[in-house]
């Protein structure tokens, strides 16, 4: 074959490659621009706020939205729950415990700066921080320590922080029901105004798929026992308080909730109820709130000392070859003939 007949044909095959819907397809694919993060794409989607009532999937979505989504919607705030939880089991005293938790978030969007706090009357609680990209940590009364290796421990603490309407709902079986009462001002914004009551029982609502529960090989501990008897058989009676919810970014912007559960005698030992309420407020909306990194913080560790520490402190000799370090070790002792 001569030369030019040769180059003909490679023109010829290059150009019915180029023409073959399937390669053009292919190459769009590939240099075509990287998607926006999921969250990005999600705070795009329009969610009519006066839908709520009439579409269960319009209510659960915005009733559910994540903390990382309504600061692409909105921008800057300030979010402050607090719940109240009170216990009552046979003829044993109430007991009572209140949460509040706490969120700071800075522009950005998904990537933003925040700072989240949880706390409780049980004088327990933690705290995050993520400036900069820069992500500390610490409990209630610790000392802040950098995450260089975060794993997504800041993004879950700020969706677990924002999401106590989820919480409740989830509680009471997904059947809070809201009804519209037309609109309001709130932070000098328009928002849709919606009564709460507890709607009819019903399936459900679908949380994924989990795997069973596994129990120990010595059997469940009281404690235990009586959690999973609680939400196995809980039976909502109450739901009332009222949801505003932003007309022009379909945030959740201020929530007031009061409930009432109880598990029947036989269902646990002597039957139980439980009343909850929450107050949540959206404030400072637009205002950066200018986050700092803490001015003193421990570095990032592959495993803090704790307990190894201790024993340092008070002149104890610790095994220098235990959890994987290189060292020598006493040999096995010969087993029995």
């Amino acid at each position: 074959m001569s030369r030019f007949k040769r180059s003909v044909l490679v023109a010829a095959l290059a150009l019915s490659a180029c023409s073959d819907p399937v390669d053009k397809a292919a190459k769009a694919r590939i240099f075509s621009a990287e998607d926006p993060p999921k969250v990005v794409a999600s705070a795009a989607e329009k969610l009519p706020p006066e839908d709520v009532a009439d579409n269960p999937q319009v209510a659960r979505r915005i009733l559910g939205m994540d903390a990382a989504e309504v600061t692409e919607r909105l921008g800057p705030y300030t979010y402050k729950a607090t719940l109240t939880y009170e216990w009552t089991t046979g003829d044993a005293p109430p007991v009572k415990v209140s949460e509040t938790r706490t969120l700071q978030a800075g522009p950005g969007g998904v990537s933003g700066d925040f700072h989240g706090v949880l706390e409780n009357s049980r004088d327990q609680g933690l705290e995050v921080m993520r400036v900069g990209g820069k992500v500390y940590a610490r409990n209630r009364y610790g000392t802040f320590r950098q995450r260089l290796r975060d794993r997504g421990m800041a993004e879950r603490t700020r969706t677990e922080l924002t999401g106590a309407i989820r919480d409740v709902d989830s509680l009471f079986q997904g059947r809070l029901q809201l009804t519209p009462q037309g609109t309001v001002t709130y932070e000098g914004r328009t928002a849709w105004r919606y009564d709460v009551k507890l709607g009819e029982a019903g399936e459900a609502p679908p949380v994924g798929n989990l795997p069973s529960v596994l129990d120990p090989k010595g059997g469940r501990d009281e404690t235990t026992r009586r959690r999973l008897a609680f939400f196995e058989h809980r039976v909502p009676q109450s739901l009332v308080g009222e949801v505003l919810v932003d007309s022009e970014t379909s945030v959740v912007l201020k929530v007031r909730l009061n409930g009432h559960l109880v598990v029947p005698p036989g269902k646990a030992a002597e039957g139980a109820e439980l009343r909850m309420s929450l107050n949540s407020d959206l404030t400072g909306i637009g205002q950066d709130p200018q986050l700092k990194p803490p001015e003193n913080f421990l570095p990032d560790a592959d495993k803090p000392q704790g307990i190894a520490d201790a024993l340092d402190r008070f002149g104890i000799p610790r095994n220098k070859a235990d959890a994987g370090t290189a060292g020598p070790v006493d040999p096995p002792e010969p087993a029995d003939e």
